[in-house]
């Protein structure tokens, strides 16, 4: 850490050669595919300011040309917005159609209340809502953007893109696209911006996560129905004088990708409807253990990536997924007493690529995190896909 900024100049990769049982011990031969933690987020950060060490290779960085061709610049966090549905659904609710009580699903999740979406609190709506009060907290107007990237599982609208409809809403047209990779999805578009802001390809990014899980949730299935839930939060992304946003340490256990899915699917709906209505589908025993076994040595490869070590986190924010999973990260870590954590699953529910930014929202404005604290991201969720990264706080 250099003046309470990230120095980390590239994401985490394995320094060993493929076959190498020493540099990987739990590979099978030939390959990596043994690994409990996949390579990119098991290796070491072997990074140097010349290029990534990959396999043993250095690969130098290829020559900038954009929008500020010139050398990389420091991306930073300017500001943060969000947007929480007016409906609260408590768990007595929950329990008049679902076999279940409070106590049960406190102790099994953590939640005690979510946010459902009406009719009118559309994606775009949302997103949108979020968007504005991000850019007012960086000091920026809707002009000042050269691209919005929107985060979501849930559109139901792919040909009409969310970031489309935002960039509408704004009253602007910038570069913009969606990208899903569920619950992992802000901090994808997070390391997507970073690198964008550092080549010089855009001046500002406005990243969004919003969803709409309450429209695909099985209201009678007992593993999920208490979980998921709605809202959108947002970033803005741009360039300061220090380092805010670090690499991103990402990848995915895509071999148990049936873990978490939509079942049925959109297309075996439509070819019969005596299916049902596609729904999450979840076996949380299966993802709990992946969580547990997986995503520590992500977030020790991403604090390592941005040049600090796990004492320089003041804030630990963990994808919103559920308590226990966030409970057991914690102690999986060591972190310290006087880290805070965020735990906006208790109030609103797995909202998932939107739960980072509205848990990161809600420490900001209670007043337990603060602008300048170095916080510790981690997404994961469908696919099975992770990302985790070391950010100051706006």
């Amino acid at each position: 850490m250099e003046d309470g900024r990230l120095s980390g100049v590239g994401r985490a990769e394995c320094a060993g050669e493929i076959g190498d049982p020493e540099a990987c011990p739990d590979q099978d031969e030939g390959d990596h595919d043994g690994c409990e933690v996949a390579p990119q987020q098991r290796r070491a950060a072997a990074v140097a300011t010349a290029g990534v060490l990959r396999h043993g290779a250095i690969f130098a960085a290829a020559p900038i040309i954009g929008k500020n061709a010139g050398p990389m610049r420091a991306p930073i966090l300017e500001g943060i917005g969000a947007y929480r549905p007016h409906r609260v659904v408590d768990n007595a609710e929950v329990c008049q159609w679902l076999d279940s009580t409070d106590e049960w699903i406190r102790e099994r999740s953590g939640i005690r209340t979510r946010r459902w979406a009406s009719p009118e609190e559309t994606h775009a709506m949302m997103g949108t809502a979020a968007a504005r009060e991000a850019l007012e907290r960086a000091g920026l107007e809707p002009e000042d953007l050269d691209m919005v990237m929107v985060a979501t599982c849930t559109s139901t609208q792919p040909i009409w893109p969310v970031a489309h409809q935002v960039s509408a809403s704004l009253g602007i047209e910038p570069a913009a696209m969606d990208l899903n990779v569920t619950c992992a999805g802000f901090c994808y578009g997070l390391g997507l911006a970073r690198d964008l802001i550092r080549g010089g390809t855009v001046d500002h990014v406005l990243v969004i996560g919003v969803e709409r899980l309450s429209d695909i949730t099985d209201r009678t299935d007992r593993g999920t129905a208490f979980i998921f839930a709605d809202g959108a939060g947002a970033v803005v992304i741009g360039s300061g004088s220090e380092t805010g946003v670090g690499p991103p340490v990402w990848g995915s256990s895509a071999k148990r990708g049936e873990t978490l899915l939509l079942s049925p699917s959109y297309a075996e709906f439509i070819a019969d409807k005596d299916l049902g209505k596609p729904s999450i589908r979840m076996q949380g025993r299966r993802v709990f253990h992946w969580a547990g076994e997986t995503i520590p040595s992500v977030a020790r490869a991403a604090v390592e990536a941005a040049g600090m070590q796990m004492g320089d986190i003041d804030v630990f924010v963990p994808h919103q997924a559920n308590q226990r999973i966030t409970d057991l990260l914690v102690r999986s870590l060591g972190l310290d007493d006087d880290v805070v954590v965020g735990q906006d699953i208790v109030d609103s529910g797995n909202t998932s690529s939107a739960s980072i930014p509205l848990a990161v929202h809600r420490l900001l404005a209670d007043g337990k995190a603060h602008s300048g604290d170095v916080a510790l991201l981690i997404g994961f969720g469908g696919g099975l896909s992770f990302c985790g990264q070391v950010v100051v706080l706006p």
